[in-house]
Order: structure tokens, then C-alpha cells, then sequence
């Protein structure tokens, strides 16, 4: 298992001294951009987030959000655990006054949490690449956050949530703009057409238009 700590300490036992019962050895890096790349050889990252909590939220977000970064677990000391929240992307916290036992068993688990498939429901909404978090309002395709308003995302939603069923313009106009709207289906094909633009090339074809009926959300070419 290869440990990434973000930390300005050059010894990772000045942060978390359990990790010196560890069997692998923890790589202690600068929390500058320059370091960010060296996530993708990780197995875990490490933040060492007892003396700036604004900061270390701010990377947990980078490297969570835009980048494809394995899990992250935040070294806290004692009080910082109340300020952490979901949307700082860190998938658990340690105390930098752990035992060895409760490191290891951790790092245990965030690696099973990582490699176990998660279940689709309608929080978390899978379509090959392409994440929707419908509590948080976010999409994300490999990792990347997509800027969406928020018609585009409720139309990304309902697509998804009918992954290979052909949706009439009308039935998207009721689903995303209520069927007391007076617009006509003309808006569904704006806003198809700039959803198509941010997913980018490589992945504007998991909207399909089935002519002179609707579109529908098909993953079924994406390798």
C-alpha cells in the first residue's frame, strides 16, 4: 500500500506517530500544486489538517473534485472533527493521537470502501463515467465537475434516472420545468444542446436524439 501525506512536516510521525507501526512507509509532500499529481500512485492520501482547517478543506475539495484522487483521510486534533463536513470530500478523519491499531484499521476500510461497487439510488445516480450526486447537486465525469445551471442538471437527472428509455420532449418539459410551464420543446433542445457542450466531445454522445421523439441517456458505447 503506497500512503500519501500532505503535510509541511518532513516526518510523518511529527503529525501521526502510529504511522510508524504501519508495514508500509508514509511519503510526506508539500501541500503545493507541484505535489497534486502524485495522488494517482496512492493507495490512500493523508491531510494534515491540524493547524489550518480552511486549507486543508479547500485541498480535500481539489483533490476530490477535479482530480481522480483515491480516498482521503484528514489528521485531526482534538476538536477539529466538529468542523468537518460531507462536502469536503474526505472519506474518514483520524485523531493525530490514534493508536496504531485504529490507523491500521482505518486504512482498512477506506480502501474496502473504495473498491466495494456502490449501490445506484437516487442520491447517487451511476451512467458509466459519469457521477450525479442529486443531494449535493453535482456531476461529475471522471472525477470532473461539470458547471451546470440548475435546469441542466435536473434534465441530466431525469435522463440518467431512465438510463436507455426514450424521453419525449414533453415528458422532460413536465419532469424538469412542471407541467404549468408554456414554453414549448424548443427549451428542452437548448438546453440538450449546452449540456452536450460541457460534457465535451468525448462524452456528448451519451445524450442520443431519437428523432422526431425525444432523447435518451445511453452509456452503451462508452467503453
Amino acid at each position: 500500500m503506497r500512503v500519501i501525506m500532505f503535510t509541511r512536516e518532513d516526518d510523518a510521525t511529527a503529525v501521526l506517530p502510529a504511522v510508524s507501526f504501519l508495514d508500509c512507509r508514509v511519503e510526506c509532500l508539500a501541500p503545493v500544486p507541484a505535489s497534486y499529481a502524485a495522488v494517482g500512485d496512492a493507495d490512500v492520501v493523508m491531510v494534515d489538517a491540524r493547524g489550518d482547517l480552511m486549507r486543508a478543506r479547500a485541498l480535500c475539495q481539489l483533490l476530490s473534485g477535479p482530480m481522480d484522487c483515491p480516498p482521503l483521510i484528514l489528521v485531526l486534533q482534538e476538536g477539529g472533527a466538529a468542523a468537518v463536513q460531507p462536502d469536503w470530500g474526505a472519506a474518514d478523519f483520524v485523531m493525530a493521537e490514534a493508536t496504531p491499531a485504529e490507523l491500521g484499521a482505518r486504512l482498512r476500510l477506506v480502501r474496502v470502501r473504495e473498491t466495494s461497487p456502490e449501490p445506484i439510488t437516487e442520491d447517487r445516480i451511476e451512467a458509466g463515467d459519469l457521477v450525479i450526486d442529486t443531494t449535493a447537486y453535482t456531476a461529475r465525469i471522471r472525477g470532473t465537475l461539470l458547471d451546470l445551471t440548475y435546469k441542466e442538471f435536473e434534465l441530466l437527472k431525469a435522463l440518467a434516472l431512465n438510463q436507455g428509455r426514450v424521453l419525449t420532449r414533453q415528458a422532460l418539459l413536465d419532469e424538469v420545468w412542471g407541467e404549468d410551464y408554456i414554453g414549448g420543446s424548443r427549451t428542452v433542445d437548448v438546453h440538450v444542446r449546452r449540456l452536450r457542450a460541457k460534457l465535451g466531445t468525448e462524452y456528448d454522445h451519451l445524450i442520443g436524439t431519437v428523432r422526431n421523439v425525444g432523447y435518451r441517456l445511453d452509456t452503451s458505447d462508452q467503453e
